[in-house]
Parts: C-alpha cells; structure tokens; sequence
C-alpha cells in the first residue's frame, strides 16, 4: 500500500527537513517487507495556492480518487500508536492500494476536505506547528511499520 503525504507549505533544509527524510527512509526500509510503502510527500507551494479554499483544492487535487483519505486536524481522532498501526495493516489487509494523509496550511482545513477524509486524526488537542506535524507523523508511520513488522522500536 503507497503512502502519501500531501501538505501546503515546503520544508526547507534544516533540522525538521532532516528529521522528516530520516524517519521517511527508515518507514521505507521497514515497511517494503509489509507491503506497505514507499511514502511520498507532495508539497504544495502557499503561493500556488492562496487562501483556504485554494488551499484545499489544490489538496484534494493531488489525492487519487480511490485513496484512503487520513486529515489530520485538531478535532479528529486522537489514537495510540498500536491502534494506528492496526489501523494502517487493515487498510492494507482489505487491499487498499494507498493511503493519503493530509496536512493543511496555516487556517487548516476546509470542510469539503474533512468530508472527504476517511479518518480525521489529531496529535491531541494543542495545535501543532506544520512543520513538527509533518515530523510526527513521519515517526508515527515508521513507528507503526515498527509495530507490524514486531520490532522493539515501539516500547510499551
């Protein structure tokens, strides 16, 4: 099952940039022998897309029509990582070719875009910085693969 990453804003070089390549690489790795992978992130420029609505578009734009559709939001579903991960290994187990995990700009997300989503997903009630919610969720990725595959990575 591919995995993507679609969020408005791009990430520069610098510690963020390095820790999303360095948790990306390590999901790759781990996730090939599960079926599940590569992850790809797709960027959207905020000057390509101004204003929420625009924002939106362009997001839903770059989801395929038959992906699963995860948005993260500070209202949706706050979720421990075994559930996350079982989460993810059903959606690959009833043959769901891809995932899309959605990431919106600073107004964040418009309704037609939770609408959309099959699971809205929370990092908890405060609001995150984009650029830590993108690190987050690439360790929560390779944190789930971790689980699936039964590897100490996730402790208890």
């Amino acid at each position: 099952m591919r995995v993507r990453l679609c969020a408005i804003g791009r990430i520069r070089k610098g510690p963020e940039r390095a820790l999303i390549d360095d948790y990306t690489q390590r999901f790759d790795r781990t996730g090939r022998a599960l079926s599940l992978g590569p992850l790809e992130e797709i960027e959207i420029e905020p000057h390509k897309a101004t204003g929420q609505d625009a924002e939106a578009e362009a997001l839903l734009r770059a989801i395929p029509d038959d992906s699963v559709v995860v948005a993260l939001d500070e209202r949706g579903k706050v979720m421990t990582s075994p559930n996350f991960a079982a989460r993810l290994g059903d959606w690959r187990d009833q043959g769901r070719g891809e995932v899309t995990f959605v990431i919106g700009g600073a107004d964040g997300l418009t309704d037609a875009l939770r609408d959309r989503a099959d699971l809205m997903l929370s990092f908890g009630q405060m609001v995150w910085p984009h650029m830590l919610a993108r690190v987050m969720l690439t360790e929560q990725l390779y944190r789930a693969a971790s689980i699936l595959a039964g590897s100490p990575y996730h402790r208890v």
